[in-house]
């Protein structure tokens, strides 16, 4: 089969490091990236299936990995060769397409469930995530023993496994994953109808966020900040009431609240505010629009930051992660998990475009390049296809 893997190589981790910085999305032809063909990997345990990906996106977490931005902070967590790739639409061996939720919970580990019922991202505890029959791995594509969508095959658990609609088409298919984390980042911000909520960033978390902020929890006013004419269409389309560049977004919600200007920061501000970009600016910035006592979540994978976190402590700020997806609580008081909401969310049709771009696997560089550059580039998400991949060994049904 074909894969992309990340070895161990601190070497070409600073020279992808190094060459990104110059060049975004240049770190993919001299890192710790290969095209390899090699042996799919083996089915730990009578639970496991073979997946054959159809489609699989292209994540900011992956961006950083392969341009030498990721944390220090999931070494342990990550098991080496390991093919990249957790926004998976597969094929099972019997033909039925599915979407891969990529978190490796206690039942793929051969622990309980921490409940009955309990979606893979759930629990309290994560000694699982470096037990059980498998290599060390925090999800799907950071794993070697499970390989991951950048590849022509690989293996997943039941519990792991979406079976979707033939209605449903691989496009839109391939977006359930981030949809379910823009789910999750929108129920953890516990939005009320009168509320204000400003979102950082219209990339792919940014968007479904928004999506996920109108369809679930709708508030009074939904201010995001977008800095490229694409992110901003898709932003009005998908359910702002008011988009602006993001050196606007502060004084918007300032606009909306009534609130003064106070330095850098405002006196009151936003209820809520979603940061789904991650850097030290956008964060320091969050904080800054959000009213006293209110609640920045954040989406976006922040890595190594530095912040003078002040703001935080003296308007006593609720900072609050959201990392992927689970077991959640609707405003209406019922019960779901991310990915069965995220599923019921694309009867919106302006989801599935946002698949901008694929490509095949030998195109990696081209396909990580341009994702690295997707906004400026007219671009939203970027995936491969795996479809007409040779060598793809798809049993016939």
């Amino acid at each position: 089969m074909l894969a992309l893997q990340v070895e161990r190589s601190e070497l070409r981790y600073a020279m992808a490091a190094v060459s990104s910085r110059l060049r975004p999305g240049a770190g993919a032809r001299v890192g710790p990236l290969n095209l390899v063909d090699t042996d799919p990997p083996e089915l730990p345990g009578d639970d496991w299936v073979h997946v054959w990906p159809r489609l699989t996106g292209i994540c900011g977490s992956d961006l950083a990995t392969v341009e030498g931005r990721s944390s220090r902070y999931f070494e342990p967590y990550v098991s080496f060769p390991f093919t990249p790739g957790h926004e998976v639409v597969g094929e099972l061996a019997d033909g039925q397409r599915v979407v891969i939720e990529p978190v490796l919970g206690h039942e793929a580990r051969g622990f309980e469930p921490p409940f009955p019922g309990a979606a893979p991202g759930d629990g309290d505890d994560y000694r699982h995530l470096v037990g059980g029959p498998l290599e060390p791995g925090i999800q799907t594509g950071f794993c070697a023993s499970t390989g991951g969508g950048w590849s022509t095959q690989m293996v997943a658990h039941h519990s792991q496994l979406h079976r979707i609609d033939d209605s449903i088409s691989d496009e839109a298919a391939v977006l359930i994953e981030p949809v379910a984390g823009g789910v999750h980042a929108a129920l953890k911000g516990r939005i009320n109808d009168t509320d204000v909520v400003a979102v950082l960033g219209a990339g792919t978390m940014g968007l479904v966020t928004v999506a996920a902020v109108r369809q679930l929890c709708p508030p009074k006013t939904l201010i995001v900040g977008a800095r490229y004419p694409v992110q901003r269409r898709f932003a009005q389309s998908l359910g702002a009431d008011l988009v602006v560049a993001p050196d606007e977004l502060a004084r918007a919600v300032r606009r909306a609240t009534g609130s003064f200007a106070i330095g850098s920061a405002l006196s009151g501000g936003a209820d809520v505010v979603i940061d789904a970009v991650g850097s030290s600016s956008s964060i320091e910035a969050a904080i800054g629009m959000c009213r006293p006592r209110g609640r920045v979540v954040l989406l976006g994978m922040p890595g190594a930051v530095s912040l003078d976190l002040t703001a935080l402590w003296h308007r006593e700020t609720e900072l609050v992660g959201a990392y992927t997806y689970g077991t959640e609580t609707t405003p209406s008081g019922d019960t779901s998990t991310s990915f069965a909401l995220a599923q019921q969310m694309l009867t919106n049709g302006d989801i599935g475009e946002l698949v901008s771009a694929t490509y095949p696997l030998k195109r990696y560089a081209d396909a990580i390049a341009h994702a690295s550059q997707a906004g400026g580039r007219g671009a939203i998400k970027v995936a491969f296809d795996l479809r007409d991949e040779p060598n793809r060994g798809l049993p016939k049904a």
